[in-house]
């Protein structure tokens, strides 16, 4: 039996269109895989001493600090301030940079940028909310839930993709996504 040559096409481009999908999902694997935790000396070339926190400049304690990078000069950074004797003291925990777009939780996305990270007790986990850091306007809130199996309480974590593909805040954590903001 031969195939006419509508059939042969048809194929042709079917499995042109499978291929295509699977590499572009290997791709995706191998930018994420790209992503790794940073060293210390990587996360003080990007996390500043003193953090910009509205109008004030806020100590950071670099003891704290984590982040991933791509290896390509691209961060994802947290680190707790120091906001004793601070207007901050009591609504923002920790500074957060991101330079590369990022959706947080089941919705929020957050640009490239600076921001601040505060958390109150919830019915069902930690409730974050994220602010801009150069104005102290809230951008949204995310839950963050216990993590099955961790008993180390960490101040704060950001696991790289490959890993748990979550930010964690003592013993709690809420999911993240890297990619463009459209997505």
């Amino acid at each position: 039996m031969t195939l006419s040559g509508g059939v042969k096409m048809r194929r042709a481009i079917v499995a042109a269109g499978v291929a295509a999908v699977v590499v572009c999902g290997w791709a995706q694997e191998a930018r994420l895989a790209e992503w790794h935790q940073a060293s210390d000396t990587e996360l003080r070339s990007v996390i500043p001493a003193r953090a910009p926190v509205v109008q004030e400049r806020i100590e950071t304690e670099m003891r704290s600090a984590s982040g991933i990078t791509n290896g390509h000069g691209k961060y994802i950074a947290g680190v707790v301030l120091i906001t004793a004797g601070y207007s901050a003291e009591g609504k923002y925990s920790h500074f957060f940079l991101t330079q590369v777009p990022l959706k947080v939780g089941n919705d929020l996305r957050l640009a490239p940028g600076d921001y601040l990270l505060g958390y109150t007790h919830g019915e069902n986990g930690l409730l974050i909310h994220l602010y801009e850091a150069a104005t102290g306007k809230l951008v949204g809130t995310v839950t963050a839930t216990l993590i099955p199996g961790i008993t180390r309480v960490e101040e704060i974590r950001i696991w790289p993709p490959g890993d748990r593909h979550m930010i964690q805040i003592g013993r709690f954590g809420f999911g993240y996504q890297i990619g463009s903001q459209g997505t």
